[in-house]
């Protein structure tokens, strides 16, 4: 049971879920980000085309909001950082929301049902794409692990200018979000 449990984690831990890259999906390489952790301008990927349904039955398209700094976070109601985490992310929403700053949240392998409660018992107010199936997700598979939490800061010019692969807390998110609404 453990030799099958080691070769489980070996083929699924270190996997980028493709099987290689695909010039689609931006690379982002370790790059020093200077002391707001965002990365430099010129070395900001674009971000992958987004769209779909959101958890309240509403199309919304990331290039749509264009112009607006977005924090784009991959979310499970079944995954307890991400339980952790959304009072932070709630928090730098309501204090970021008049700096022209969006919160999108992307479900992913959840139902409708389990996700819209979690959004309830959070009281998350920003929107969430449903991704039950994971086709979203995998638009980011070089960025975004297949297990959440994950947070990607996109500039104004819908570039990815931050990311956090572990549960953010309130002071980690809100300075640098600060800094990209601050960018002309």
């Amino acid at each position: 049971m453990l030799a099958a449990a080691l070769v489980l984690t070996a083929l699924t831990g270190c996997s980028d879920g493709g099987g290689g890259t695909d010039p689609k999906t931006p690379q982002l390489a370790q790059l020093p980000g200077g002391p707001t952790g965002l990365l430099r301008v010129e070395d900001r990927p674009v971000a992958p085309t987004l769209r779909g349904t959101t958890l309240a039955g509403d199309p919304l398209d990331l290039a749509d909001l264009r112009g607006k700094v977005v924090v784009l976070n991959f979310w499970a109601s079944w995954c307890a950082p991400c339980r952790a985490e959304s009072k932070n992310l709630v928090a730098v929403a309501r204090q970021t929301q008049g700096a022209g700053v969006e919160f999108v949240g992307v479900n992913i392998k959840d139902t409708r049902s389990a996700a819209a409660r979690f959004d309830e018992v959070n009281g998350v107010t920003y929107p969430s794409l449903h991704d039950q199936r994971g086709e979203l997700l995998l638009r980011f598979r070089s960025l975004v692990p297949q297990t959440p939490p994950t947070t990607l800061l996109i500039d104004r010019e819908g570039r990815i200018a931050g990311r956090f692969i572990q549960a953010v807390t309130e002071t980690e998110l809100l300075g640098p979000v600060q800094v990209l609404a601050q960018e002309a």
